[in-house]
Parts: structure tokens; C-alpha cells; sequence
């Protein structure tokens, strides 16, 4: 059944997402808002997919707070970036820089806001990603970054990312750990029905210490992690 599931999946969801990327070029000259309608649009068919095709629950426990934060979650899959548009409103996510050379793509990421990462570049390219995240912070986003710095299998729960105390440290604002078990179901050729939760932490206030706060991140994003 995952195979004939996913064999079904595949071309359903991919072939309409070329044509939402294909509209969200064409929404560049009609503004921001027009653009984000679109990402969100392929948000939302990606999770329809999920839930009709492949089978998949998406189940959200504890409450998001209102105002600026800085979402840090827990990347075991795609399904969490894809999904990001409809689990918060408009996120202004941190991306690798190598993503947004994709043609088409690319053009609409920057335009939609999402924030380049350079990692090889150190404190000029910390500068730059706190402005940026400044700039979108002032229009109401909220920020997402994937402290691990990558995808990471189901069960591990590597040490943060350096870039992530140095962020935590510069933009004051509050962080929500987010805990999501996506990798078991999504991650996989295969993919397979069942339940993926996100599971909100509580509220982390900015100006700890470094290690306070990166061990208090570490702990909430790993809360679904039964190996980690």
C-alpha cells in the first residue's frame, strides 16, 4: 500500500506544484501579498496530498504566541519546509544560499522574503541574516530556522548549529522550540500513513545565557525524538 500510495503522490503533487511555481513567477509583478497566496496554496495542496493520497494526520499540540519570535525547529524531512507557509503565517524562513539559485525558484524566495544563509562567510554573513530578519520581523513574520543546520535522521539529536546563538543573541526576541516527527512517515521513497505531530515547546525568553538557552532548544525540539 506506501508504494501504490506513493506512486500516486508523486506525480499528482509535483506535476501541479511546477504550475504553483511557474504562478508565483508570474505573481512577482503583482506584489508580496499576491505571492504569498500562492506559496501558501502550495502549502496547503501538499498537505492535501498527504492526508487523501498518501494518508497522513497532521496533528499540532500546544499554542503558538502572538507577537515577533523566532521559530527553531526540528528538520527531519522536507514535510516541515514545504509545510511552513501553512503552520505559521507568511514565515520568513532561513534557507541555504545554494537554494535560491534555482531558476524560478529562486527569484520568488527572495521575493517572498525568505532569508539567506551563507555559512562559510562567518560575522559579515551573521550580519547580513539579522538585518534581513530585522526587516521581516518589522512586517509582522515570524522567523524560522532549522538549528540543526540540517535534515537529521529520526532518533539523532546533533548539537546546534553556531549560527543559532549568534542569532538568538542579536535579535532579542523571543524563540518557540518545535518538535516534529516527520522523518519515520516522510523521509523515506516510500512514504508511509500514519501521524505527524508538531509538538510546540514553551516560550524562550531572549538574553539567556548561550548555554541555557541552546540546551533548552536542544531539549523541546528533541521531544518527539525517542532515540535522541
Amino acid at each position: 500500500m506506501p508504494i501504490l500510495r506513493s506512486l500516486i503522490y508523486y506525480p499528482v503533487f509535483y506535476g501541479v506544484s511546477s504550475l504553483l511555481v511557474m504562478a508565483s513567477v508570474l505573481a512577482l509583478p503583482f506584489g508580496s501579498d499576491r505571492l504569498r497566496a500562492v506559496v501558501r496554496r502550495w502549502a496547503l495542496w501538499h498537505r492535501w496530498c498527504l492526508r487523501n493520497i498518501v494518508g497522513i494526520e497532521i496533528v499540532v499540540e500546544g499554542e503558538r504566541p502572538k507577537g515577533p519570535a523566532l521559530y527553531a525547529i526540528k528538520h527531519e524531512s522536507f514535510f516541515e519546509a514545504i509545510d511552513a507557509p501553512v503552520f505559521l503565517e507568511a514565515p520568513a524562513v532561513f534557507a541555504k544560499r545554494e537554494l535560491f539559485s534555482i531558476p524560478g525558484w529562486g527569484r520568488s524566495a527572495i521575493r517572498y522574503g525568505l532569508i539567506p544563509v551563507a555559512r562559510d562567510e562567518g560575522a559579515r554573513a551573521l550580519r547580513q541574516m539579522v538585518t534581513k530578519a530585522r526587516e521581516r520581523l518589522d512586517e509582522g513574520r515570524p522567523l524560522v530556522i532549522f538549528p540543526e543546520g540540517t535534515r537529521v535522521q529520526h532518533g539523532q539529536g546533533p548539537k546546534l548549529q553556531s549560527g543559532f546563538a549568534g542569532l538568538y543573541k542579536l535579535l532579542r526576541v523571543p524563540v518557540v522550540p518545535v518538535s516534529v516527527d516527520s522523518g519515520p512517515l516522510y523521509h523515506r521513497l516510500w512514504k508511509r500513513s500514519g501521524r505527524i505531530t508538531y509538538r510546540i515547546g514553551e516560550t524562550i525568553p531572549p538574553g539567556l545565557p548561550r548555554a541555557e538557552a541552546e540546551a533548552r532548544v536542544h531539549a523541546a525540539i528533541n521531544a518527539l525524538n525517542a532515540g535522541a
